[in-house]
């Protein structure tokens, strides 16, 4: 693992580092705030997935977080959002390949070789995290933005043993009904649309609901709202099978990272509680 930039961040360290991943087959890049509670034990840790075009600075530098983390005790902790590796028509269009992983283990070449970012992200990267930060990992939460809002919520229902918090930004809540996620998955993972169904929200929640309520917050102005994203899917899934669910609709805002500064605050405070944070 390399550190690639340390910097002291309210009384806390904010570093991005990379490392060489077995799951990506490739180096993967990420960011880590360590609050200053981090300094006398472990603490809990909070997962944050960025959406299409971000990076694994994205989260740290724009949404705002680390005041509140630091007064919590959380750590944060935040993914690229793709392997870098170059495979042909990687940067053809900016909602498939780079930066644009869609937190899925890839079924078809070229992608299948790296692109396992479902696995990256829910099993070597909190691996990793634990071997060199003092996280507790009995203490996990997990959120993100657009596309890592469709990752976060994925990642909790089929795992929901690892985490015991969850919340979403503006999240393709029911991929397999919108361009991004058909785009995605037909290249990711084949033209056998049952195979999908593993990484759509809406179909998971439907047939197991998590441990936990889900908060998700949806800006009305959000240009991709009615096309992408889909709440009103997702929220029809949880009432059918009891998922307690709140969705906050929020007059004016769009889906930029203004939007996700304005609510940042109250996201961790949900989170803190959940997972026992001071």
């Amino acid at each position: 693992m390399k550190t690639l930039s340390e910097h002291a961040c309210f009384g806390g360290t904010q570093r991005f580092l990379s490392h060489d991943s077995r799951e990506c087959v490739s180096e993967m890049r990420f960011a880590v705030y360590e609050p200053p509670q981090a300094k006398h034990g472990r603490v809990p840790v909070l997962y944050y997935l960025a959406g299409l075009t971000c990076t694994e600075e994205t989260f740290m530098t724009k949404a705002g977080a680390q005041r509140t983390a630091a007064e919590l005790g959380l750590m944060l902790v935040a993914p690229d959002t793709s392997p870098r590796v170059r495979l042909p028509g990687d940067d053809a269009s900016w909602d498939f390949g780079v930066a644009a992983g869609f937190y899925v283990d890839a079924t078809q070449a070229p992608w299948s070789a790296h692109y396992r970012m479902y696995s990256y992200v829910t099993r070597e990267l909190p691996e990793v995290i634990a071997a060199a930060f003092p996280a507790d990992r009995s203490r996990q939460g997990i959120f993100g933005h657009s596309m890592g809002g469709h990752g976060a919520l994925v990642c909790a229902l089929r795992n929901p043993d690892r985490y015991r918090s969850l919340s979403a930004f503006a999240p393709i809540a029911a991929p397999m009904q919108c361009p991004w996620g058909r785009k995605a998955f037909s290249g990711y993972l084949g033209a056998d649309e049952t195979t999908w169904l593993d990484y759509d929200a809406s179909a998971l929640v439907a047939q197991r609901p998590f441990h936990a309520p889900i908060l998700v917050d949806q800006g009305t102005a959000d240009k991709f709202l009615a096309e992408q994203l889909n709440p009103e899917v997702f929220a029809d899934a949880c009432r059918r099978s009891g998922q307690p669910f709140e969705l906050r609709m929020h007059a004016g805002y769009d889906h930029g990272y203004y939007f996700i500064q304005t609510f940042m605050e109250e996201h961790l405070r949900w989170h803190a509680r959940r997972l026992g944070a001071v």
